[in-house]
C-alpha cells in the first residue's frame, strides 16, 4: 500500500507540473459592452486551445477569465456621477449613465461565472467596494483582484482578505510603502496572495514598463506569485514578462479592437490572443532548468554537424595512421581531435577511401 511519503512526492511532482505553465488571464473588463453575450463569445475566445503549426503541438488556451464588479454609490462622487460624457466611447449622457449602462448584475455574473466553468477556465472577479461581495452569495470566484487604484482602499483589502480566497494585487499605482500596506492587512487572515506589476497608462508607453521591477519584486516578495498585469499594445511585453520570470499575465481581451468602449483598442482581439498565449506556451516549453548540457534536440545536429577525424588520402590495410594523413570532416560520430592519440600510430584493418571518417572498429586495438 502506498506511503504517505509516495503520496507527498506525487502532489509536489503534479505541483512542479501545474506551475511550469504561466497562469494566463483574459481581462474582459468592460469590454463586454454591458452584454452576457457579448461576454460569453469572448469566452469562447479565451478558452480556445492554440496549435503551433511548426511542430503540430496542440497548446493550452488561456487560464482564466476575469470580470470587474462595481457599485457606482460608493465608487463616484455625484459631481462624477452626474457628469456630461460626450465621449464617443458613451453609452449614457451622463458618466454614471455610461457607467451604469456596462455593469452586470449579480446574476449576470453568476451566468458568466458558470459558462466560463463550463469551458474549463477559472474565473477571477476584481470586487471595487465591500459592498459587491454580496455577489460572493451567487457563486465562488476562484480568485479575487485587487485592482490598482484599490490597493490602499484598506477597508476593501480586509473584507476581501476575510473571505480566504487567493488575492491578486495588481501595483500600478502602488509604491514600496503601499504595497507594504497591503500585504500587513491582507496576511492578518492568509498569505495566498499573488502580485503583478503593472502600469496604469492606458496604453502603457515602452519607456515607462520597466519590466525589471519584475525581476526586483522575484528577489524581495519571493514567498508570493509574482506576475504582470500588461496595458502594452502588443504582446512582446508580456512574453518578455514571462521570459523575466512572471508567473501569472493579465491581458485585456476583446473580439475587435474597432468595437465601441475605452479599453477596446488596447485590448487584444482574437489574432493577438493566438499569438500571445502561443508564444507564452512556447516559451514555457523553451525555459527549461538552470543547467548547461547538450539538450536532446542538439543531439541529432552534433552527430551530423560535428567534425570526426578522417583521411586527408586514400589508406590500405596495415598501414599505420600518422598525423599527417589526418584532419576533420563531418559527421560527428567518430573520434574527436582531443582523442587524436586513439588513432595515431595504429594500423589500420581495412582499406580507408580519401575523405571517410576513421572509426575504432577499423583499427587494429592493442
Amino acid at each position: 500500500m502506498p506511503t504517505i511519503s509516495f503520496f507527498i512526492i506525487i502532489a509536489v511532482i503534479i505541483f512542479i507540473m501545474k506551475n511550469n505553465n504561466t497562469y494566463i488571464i483574459g481581462e474582459i473588463g468592460q469590454n463586454h459592452n454591458g452584454s452576457v453575450e457579448v461576454a460569453k463569445v469572448i469566452i469562447d475566445l479565451i478558452s480556445r486551445e492554440i496549435k503551433d503549426d511548426v511542430f503540430g503541438n496542440i497548446l493550452k488556451g488561456m487560464d482564466a477569465v476575469k470580470l470587474t464588479k462595481s457599485d457606482l454609490t460608493c465608487e463616484l462622487s455625484n459631481s462624477q456621477m452626474q457628469r456630461p460624457y460626450n465621449s464617443p466611447h458613451s453609452f449614457g449622457s451622463t458618466y454614471g449613465e455610461h457607467r451604469e449602462f456596462l455593469e452586470l448584475s449579480d446574476e449576470e455574473h453568476f451566468d458568466v461565472y458558470k459558462y466560463a466553468k463550463s469551458k474549463g477556465l477559472d474565473f477571477v472577479e476584481t470586487l471595487c467596494s465591500t459592498s459587491t461581495l454580496t455577489l460572493l452569495k451567487k457563486f465562488t470566484p476562484d480568485k479575487l483582484k485587487v485592482a490598482s487604484r484599490d490597493l490602499t482602499n484598506l477597508p476593501l483589502l480586509e473584507a476581501l482578505s476575510e473571505t480566504k480566497l487567493p488575492i491578486i494585487l495588481s501595483t500600478g499605482m502602488a509604491g514600496i510603502k503601499e504595497l507594504e500596506d497591503a500585504l500587513k492587512i491582507i496576511t492578518k487572515n492568509h498569505s495566498d496572495i499573488y502580485i503583478l506589476h503593472c502600469i496604469s497608462q492606458y496604453p502603457t508607453e515602452p519607456q515607462n514598463v520597466n519590466l525589471k521591477t519584475i525581476t526586483y519584486l522575484l528577489k524581495n516578495y519571493a514567498h508570493y506569485t509574482i506576475g504582470y498585469s500588461d496595458h502594452t499594445i502588443g504582446i512582446s511585453t508580456p512574453v518578455a514578462a514571462v521570459a523575466l520570470g512572471a508567473r501569472i499575465i493579465e491581458k485585456h481581451i476583446t473580439l475587435d479592437r474597432r468595437m465601441k468602449g475605452t479599453d477596446q483598442a488596447g485590448s487584444l482581439g482574437p489574432d493577438g490572443v493566438y499569438r500571445m498565449v502561443r508564444d507564452i506556451r512556447i516559451l514555457d516549453k523553451s525555459l527549461g532548468r538552470e543547467d548547461f548540457f547538450i539538450s536532446e534536440g542538439s543531439a541529432s545536429s552534433q552527430k551530423k554537424l560535428e567534425r570526426s577525424i578522417a583521411t586527408k588520402r586514400k589508406m590500405k590495410k596495415g598501414e599505420i595512421i600518422t598525423i599527417e594523413d589526418l584532419h576533420l570532416l563531418s559527421p560527428g560520430d567518430g573520434v574527436k581531435w582531443k582523442n587524436i592519440n586513439l588513432l595515431i600510430g595504429k594500423r589500420l584493418l581495412f582499406d580507408i577511401d580519401e575523405n571517410e571518417i576513421i572509426y575504432l572498429s577499423q583499427i587494429e586495438n592493442d
